[in-house]
């Protein structure tokens, strides 16, 4: 019973229809009430406004005040949204979360602040706008929430304050960024844009490490980006294009928050919804979190794991991973055939291998480290993400912390016998093949040898997962 009256509450509080013109003027308040008992999964929206859509062939955007039930039990979140059809594509909460147990309460003041409170008056969330001028707010065809004065000069808009999605139009001036946070991590990702480049990152606690860039052609400097017609075009300090990922009819762009994938969108109207029509990374080994902390993502996309602890445990979390702050008394081992996608980490230019080695050994820090022979170099990195199988003799290796003195089997083995699991071209389907091959040749080696004396069986060395 309590499934059904969720759902009837979110059919219903999704229908609500509070105020839909395209603008709303000074002193316009809306409540949103929660249900009665604590609901987990409910969503609740009270649409405020509506841009007027020229062609049925694609939906309109709509701002709404919403209420979502969150990871603290009788708490839910609020927040003022923007839709774009069904996708969010702008909220105030991105960044600073708004919790309420019982009501949610939008208001525009009569000296032109935009408020969201709770039920006891406490303002979670402002415009900051006050006193200047402000006469409505209004959301303009392009899918950006404005507050305008008396002459229609824009003093506050969303498009100020990205969050995951950039909108057609929309423009991100150098050290802006666009940010997504996968749900329950202390990790997320970042677009940005910098003088030389825009790229995505990874961030993890004080780490941060880039896993896909776009650099304009001759070392021209970046000064915005912009989403237009035709793509994401790159401008330079005089507002001259210098680079574009072009896209036609791109209407959004946004980065996945499980993949942290950056993504060009166009809307199907035979389909009635929007698909991504450019993805950044077609290759799912090219992700960051194709697989686990201490994962490889092996050329069949699977994963398979490198065991780095006695216990053999790969599904710890990259929190797990990172709560082990120093790894000082460590030894290195080489994976062969693999790398990493990350980049920009610590970088030493003209060493051997064997000093790259050392120098994350000695840096407690680092976790792992990969080594160009072609270019002498060796860049340090302080999480083990990223790892993916390459081809062998590429003259790129990838090395990891491992326990000191770690044995797999006999005395004789040493640290340099540690190995990935499926690396080197065998997945699971290889293994199995293999297994059933040798099961055979067994059964009929047995059968020839029935009649035959027993003869004690070779106890075979264990091999590291």
């Amino acid at each position: 019973m309590k499934i059904i009256t969720l759902s009837f509450l979110i059919c219903l509080f999704s229908k609500l229809q509070g105020h839909c013109k395209s603008d709303i003027n000074l002193g316009f308040t809306l409540p949103l009430s929660a249900p009665i008992e604590y609901a987990p999964g409910f969503i609740g929206k009270a649409y405020i406004m509506e841009t007027e859509t020229s062609s049925r062939r694609e939906p309109s955007f709509k701002a709404a005040l919403t209420m979502e039930s969150s990871e603290y039990k009788g708490r839910y979140l609020c927040s003022i949204q923007v839709f774009f059809g069904d996708v969010r594509v702008w909220s105030s909460g991105h960044y600073t979360k708004m919790y309420v147990s019982n009501k949610c309460i939008f208001e525009l003041t009569e000296d032109g602040d935009m408020r969201l409170k709770s039920s006891n008056k406490h303002v979670g969330w402002r415009s900051g706008t006050s006193g200047q001028g402000i006469e409505r707010l209004e959301i303009q065809s392009t899918g950006n929430l404005v507050l305008l004065d008396a002459i229609n000069m824009i003093k506050w808009q969303s498009f100020n304050f990205p969050t995951d999605v950039m909108l057609s139009g929309q423009r991100l001036d150098v050290a802006t960024q666009l940010t997504s946070f996968p749900k329950d991590s202390t990790m997320f990702y970042s677009f940005e844009v910098l003088r030389v480049k825009i790229a995505l990152f990874l961030n993890l606690d004080k780490l941060k490490y880039s896993y896909w860039e776009y650099k304009p052609t001759e070392n021209k400097t970046v000064n915005f980006v912009r989403l237009g017609p035709k793509g994401l075009d790159i401008f330079d300090d005089n507002s001259h294009i210098i680079g574009r990922i072009e896209q036609p009819m791109t209407r959004f762009l946004a980065i996945g928050n499980i993949t942290g994938n950056l993504g060009l969108y166009s809307y199907k109207p035979d389909k009635g919804k929007f698909e991504a029509t450019f993805q950044a990374l077609s290759n799912t080994c090219d992700l960051p979190v194709a697989c686990k902390p201490y994962g490889v993502c092996t050329s069949s996309k699977s994963c398979s794991c490198i065991k780095v602890m006695s216990s053999g445990d790969c599904n710890s979390s990259e929190e797990e991973w990172l709560s082990m702050k120093r790894l000082c008394d460590h030894d290195m081992v080489e994976l062969e055939g693999v790398t990493t996608v990350l980049r920009n980490g610590t970088e030493a230019r003209n060493v051997s291998k064997e000093r790259c080695e050392e120098l994350c050994k000695k840096d407690c820090e680092c976790r792992g480290a990969s080594y160009s022979a072609a270019e002498e170099s060796c860049v340090m990195y302080g999480v083990v993400m990223g790892v993916k199988e390459i081809e062998r003799g590429s003259g790129l290796s990838y090395m990891v912390k491992v326990p000191k003195g770690v044995r797999l089997g006999d005395e004789k083995s040493n640290v340099r016998k540690w190995v990935v699991g499926l690396v080197g071209g065998i997945d699971a389907l290889v293994i199995l093949l293999l297994l059933s091959g040798f099961g055979f040749y067994y059964i009929r080696k047995r059968r020839k040898s029935l009649s035959q004396p027993l003869q004690p069986q070779l106890q075979e060395e264990p091999i590291a997962e």
